[in-house]
Parts: C-alpha cells; structure tokens; sequence
C-alpha cells in the first residue's frame, strides 16, 4: 500500500508540519482518552469499598474534566488533518487541470470527456476521503489500539492476552475483503465515467436525438447502463456487507472470553471489579479500531482506485512543447508561412490506417498577403491549418515561420501571433464582450466594439437585451450558427495577429 501512495508524497510533503500538529493532537486526544477507563476502575473500587461522596465527586469531576480537555484537542486533530485533504484536493485538482491544459489535441480525442469529468469529481474526492480520514483514523486506529493492548496487559497480561486472542484474525479478513473491495470499485468508477460520458453526450446532442425521434431509444440504453452500475455497487454492497458481521463477530466472541474469564479472575480476586469495569471499557475501544479497520480498508482502497485513474492522466505526456527550442529563440513574428514537401497523417490513435492526409505540399506566404485553399471535403484543408499553431506536429523540416522552423519557436511566442478560427466554433458560457476578449483580456471596450464591427456582428450585438454583456449560454447556445462565427471571428481580429487563419468560417 505504502508504494501505491508513492504518487501522493510531494503533495502531503508541503504539509509535514500541519501533518506533526495534527498527529500531535491526535496522540494527546487518544492518550487522555486512554486515561478515563483508569479513572472509572477508581470510582468502581470506591464503590466496592464503600467510599464516601467526597471521593466519588472527585472521580466524577476528574472524568469531565478529561472529557472536556479531550474534546478540545479532538477538535484541533478533526480540524488540521481533514484541513489537509481539502488543501491537497486543491492541489491536485489545479495539478490536474493544468496538466490537461497542456496536453495537445490529440489526447482528447482519444479520451472521452465523461471520463475526465468522472475523475476530477467523483475520483478527486475518494483521493480527498483516502489523504483525510483514511490518514486520521489509520493513524487514530493504530494509537488506540497499542495505547487500550497497553494498558489492559498493565491491569492483567494473562487476562488480555486471552481476550484480544480472537482480534488478529480481523486483519485476515480485512486483508481479503480489502482486495476484492479495490477491484470491485476500479470496475465501479470506470463505468461511473461511461455514465457520465452518455449523460454529456445526450445533453450536448439533445437536438439530434429529439429530430431523429431517438428519446425512447437513448432512454432504454441509459437504462441499461444505470442498471449495470447499479448491479456493480450492489455486488461492492455484497462484500462490504460481509465485512462489517465478520468482524462484529469477533468482537461478540472477545467479549464473551471476558465475561467467562474475566468474571472468574474477579471472583477468584485476582483483579478487582473496577479492573473488571476498566477491561469492558478498553474492550469497547477496540472496537471503534477494529471497525475503522474495516471502513478505513473499504475507504482506502477506493481512494488508491481513484489515485491510479488520477496518475493516469499525470502519465499523458505533451507530444507538442518546447523541446526543440533554442537557447535565444525569436521573439517577434511577421507571418511569412511556407510549407516545403509536406506530408502529414495524424496519431495512430486518431487515424484508423495510418495513410497521409497530405501529400508533398509546397507552398509559400508570404506575410501580409490572403491565401485561399480550396478542395473537396476531407482533402486535408483545416489539417494544413492546423499545423500553423502547432495544434498538430508537422513533420520535421516541413514547415517554416519567417524562416525559421516552426518547432524552433517557442508555442506562447508562435500562438500569440496567431488569430485561429476553429471550423466548429466554439463560445464560452459568458458575455458577448468576455468571449471576444478571450486571449486579450486587457482589450478596451473600444477595441473590442472594433472587433465586432470588423467581424460584422455590431448591428447584432446592439440589439442584444445587455448588449456586450448578454450572456451567450453554454457553447454560445442563445447565438445563432452566423453570429457564433462572427463572434469567433471578432474573438481573432481583436489580438491584432500577425497571422489570421480562418478554416471555413465566412
């Protein structure tokens, strides 16, 4: 286990004295804890002996005064320690999204959408559960468990050994019932991700489905696959289910040995009745130990579930960077584009069989000039685009900016000379004015009203209930399909680039 947490190290590393606070707290919180069956053996034997009220109130005094102090330091454990994952869950989710916001293209087409949501949701949390109380309570679970086995064999070692026998076999069961737990929930989260990925697709597709008549056929199959998900955490259900009694039942049978050979160690006086009472107390701690075990175990091994499905997107290298860069790259662009006996096919994973979408293309732009390319569809038009912002990686050699190799420019340096209006146009769920100034946030109201104008959308946007600021919903949905477009094409012209690509957007 302690491998499969390798991953998690540098995130828990910038905590380490939050980490020493907490675990502080928690000793302290247990060690108190640990005290009040002593103090309860005190008030039984003073009972036995028929002490006065005087010593009985001490004794009560005593007990909540430690309850007292106890709860204050539980706080102080509850709040650092799950503090903690919440910091970490922050850490991990920016981690992930920057990461994903390097990855190129080609990632995304190969991974579905759903998926990615499932984990930086449903997963990132059983990661949060597994860094917080999966932490606390394992750490908790084995301070209590040797400080309660301490004391009892202080009391009675014979006694304790007798009724903790039955206690080891817990982490047999717990051993078992925990692997089976981690399979059954990677399976679990994997469909989890398939359900997510058929609700976005319904959702986004919502349109088609209703024009071609398909409700009733998306509804059955969303049927089926809830069914199927279902049917997985039932069967998780089944085990943990199993656990639970199990270890209920080695408890009965710890407590039963007590009161057969407890019972006969007071009457034979070789402890006293308050040791008897303490026993009973200790006994009932190991319980809460004992059944985190198997909460933790079922809480833990999702948590390692989802921290693999996490470390996955972490292992997705950025097949397009910065690797082929000089030491003093330019840093100014003009926009003279030439291509030199280009041939290009895309990723195996984005191409069945692997043939060239372009062949031995020669062509040469000069900067400031408007070039035209015109073909069939599938010929390879917004491919050839594509490879000018270096969303797609052209060949070696092939392809040149001012001169220079496009690899041997740096992508902020290339890109943010580039205007790039996509084929399928895309809106953020914001305001007309914050789409267009995407990627040039610091744009006057003037210059974007500029813009617009340019991309023949103001007379548009002027008859809009908010103007600039009306909301254009999720994919620019309240826009209609020309003045999504002309926004996009407002969005490009506003940076003012050195290079306009417009891939079938008039």
């Amino acid at each position: 286990m302690i491998a499969r947490l390798r991953p998690l190290r540098p995130y828990l590393a910038r905590y380490k004295k939050r980490f020493v606070l907490g675990f502080a707290a928690l000793v302290v919180t247990q060690a108190i804890g640990a005290m009040i069956p002593l103090v309860i053996k005190a008030g039984v034997d003073a009972i036995s002996h028929h002490a006065g009220g005087e010593k009985l109130l001490i004794v009560g005094a005593v007990l909540v005064g430690a309850a007292l102090v106890k709860a204050v330091f539980q706080f102080w454990m509850r709040w650092i320690l799950i503090g903690i994952s919440r910091d970490v869950e922050y850490d991990l989710r920016n981690d992930l999204f920057r990461h994903l916001e390097q990855l190129s293209p080609a990632y995304y087409t190969s991974t579905r959408t759903g998926d990615l949501m499932s984990k930086l949701t449903n997963d990132l949390n059983a990661v949060r559960n597994l860094v917080g109380p999966g932490i606390m309570y394992s750490a908790n679970t084995v301070v209590v468990g040797l400080a309660t086995i301490g004391l009892m064999l202080g009391l009675d070692w014979r006694l304790t050994l007798i009724v903790i026998a039955p206690l080891p076999l817990g982490s047999i069961v717990v051993r078992v019932f925990g692997r089976k737990i981690y399979e059954r929930f990677e399976k679990i989260q994997a469909m989890y991700s398939e359900l997510t990925e058929r609700v976005r697709e319904n959702l986004a597709g919502v349109k088609i489905v209703r024009a071609f008549c398909q409700e009733e056929a998306e509804e059955a199959e969303f049927d089926r696959m809830n069914k199927e998900f279902v049917e997985k955490n039932q069967r998780l259900i089944w085990i943990t289910s199993f656990l639970w009694p199990a270890l209920a039942l080695l408890f009965a049978l710890a407590f039963m040995l007590l009161m057969l050979v407890g019972g006969r160690h007071v009457l034979a006086g070789r402890i006293t009745l308050g040791a008897f009472a303490a026993f009973n107390v200790y006994l009932m701690y190991l319980i809460w130990p004992i059944i985190a075990l198997g909460w933790v175990t079922n809480l833990v091994e999702r948590g390692l579930a989802s921290l693999g499905r996490l470390m996955g997107i972490f292992d997705a290298r950025p097949d397009i960077d910065d690797r082929d860069v000089p030491e003093h790259p330019i840093e100014a662009i003009r926009g003279e584009i030439e291509f030199r006996n280009l041939s290009f096919s895309y990723p195996p994973a984005q191409s069945s069989d692997g043939k060239p979408i372009l062949k031995n293309i020669n062509l040469h732009i000069p900067a400031g000039k408007t070039v035209a390319i015109v073909g069939a569809t599938g010929s390879g038009k917004s491919s050839l685009a594509s490879l000018v912002p270096r969303l797609y990686d052209a060949p070696p050699g092939t392809l040149f900016v001012d001169g220079v190799p496009v690899r041997e420019i740096p992508l902020r340096t290339l890109r943010s000379h580039i205007g790039f209006v996509p084929q399928e146009t895309f809106l953020f769920s914001q305001t007309v004015a914050e789409n267009i100034k995407f990627g040039a946030t610091d744009a006057t109201a003037v210059e974007v009203e500029r813009a617009a104008e340019i991309a023949h959308i103001l007379p548009d946007v002027r008859e809009f209930p908010k103007g600039f600021e009306t909301m254009v919903g999720e994919r620019g949905l309240t826009l209609s399909g020309g003045q999504k477009q002309r926004a996009a094409i407002a969005r490009a012209v506003l940076r003012d680039p050195r290079i306009l690509i417009l891939d079938d957007a008039l």
